[in-house]
């Protein structure tokens, strides 16, 4: 095999290219004009002797191939740059980055104190997250693309270790002057009459919920549909009817708008845990934060149930 011959200058336009999907702003980004980002695009692609992305005239967007070689350059960079940074003091792992896969509601409940105390001891040390659907971050971490991640999938995956961190119940959000706002629990036959709204048949919160009602006589009904549970949020604060949501995925501080009422018969739970690959040893920086959050878990009675 002949000798590759590119530089960090085209794996970057590529990457930029990729992230933003237009000529356009990735040139901007890099300060270059677009003539001069398109070239090095050209000479990666001839170099490779494959097409890394489909351009129209209203968009631009990864070939499969693209994206698979997307996947690698990200991890390739991660690599260098790291190595260049821990030079000097790897084995204090005092620099370098650190890639964490979890849920949005995980971000809001779990990460900042962890994350401010970590960084008051590593300050050099750099933390990239990706907050993604469960499904999402689960492929991540299997891809190696991430050194662990918090998340209620992947406890039945056996190429996953799975150590459970919290258990949390699903509520009934609703806005503070709905005429249930009041009650202590409610059981989902009490709230059937209730314009409900829901993440998609997609979802993983939704699959769960339908499992679980599965034998109730009374289902409730779906008004409105969306992809994401702030959307759902949105609605409800606005007062569009009222959703069955992981009591994690509301705001940590909430304010006078919303509340969270327990649902019961059947009360419905899912665990989150910090997952990482099976047999993969983690970076040693990744491996201090993975501790600290286990440890967090174990003390922050923010998270509790109230």
């Amino acid at each position: 095999m002949g000798r590759i011959n590119f530089d960090l200058q085209e794996l970057q336009a590529f990457v930029a290219v990729a992230e933003r999907s237009s000529f356009k702003q990735a040139a901007e980004d890099l300060f270059l004009s677009q003539p001069a980002l398109s070239r090095r695009i050209e000479k990666l692609e001839e170099m490779l002797g494959v097409k890394l992305f489909e351009r129209t005239t209203r968009r631009v967007q990864l070939t499969n191939i693209g994206r698979v070689f997307l996947s690698n350059v990200r991890t390739a960079l991660d690599e260098l740059e790291g190595a260049i940074l821990n030079m000097s003091d790897l084995a204090a792992h005092r620099t370098g980055i650190v890639t964490l896969a979890c849920v949005p509601s995980a971000v809001h409940y779990f990460l900042p104190d962890v994350l401010k105390g970590f960084t008051e001891r590593f300050p050099k040390i750099r933390v990239r997250i990706f907050d993604e659907s469960a499904q999402d971050v689960l492929n991540l971490i299997l891809a190696g693309e991430a050194d662990f991640g918090i998340n209620f999938a992947g406890a039945e995956d056996p190429e996953i270790d799975f150590l459970p961190i919290y258990k949390e119940s699903y509520v009934l959000a609703m806005r503070h002057d709905h005429a249930l706002a009041k009650r202590k629990k409610l059981s989902w036959k009490e709230t059937a009459s209730e314009r409900y709204i829901s993440v998609s048949k997609s979802s993983g919160n939704r699959s769960l919920i339908d499992n679980a009602l599965a034998g109730v006589e009374k289902h409730p009904v779906i008004f409105y549909e969306v992809n994401h549970v702030a959307g759902i949020l949105a609605l409800v604060e606005a007062g569009m009817g009222v959703a069955a949501v992981p009591r994690l995925s509301l705001p940590k501080y909430m304010d006078a708008t919303l509340v969270g009422i327990p649902l019961v018969n059947p009360s419905i739970h899912r665990t989150l845990g910090l997952i990482s690959k099976r047999g993969r040893i983690m970076p040693p920086a990744a491996r201090t934060l993975f501790d600290m959050l286990v440890q967090s878990s174990k003390t922050d009675k923010s998270v509790q149930p109230k």
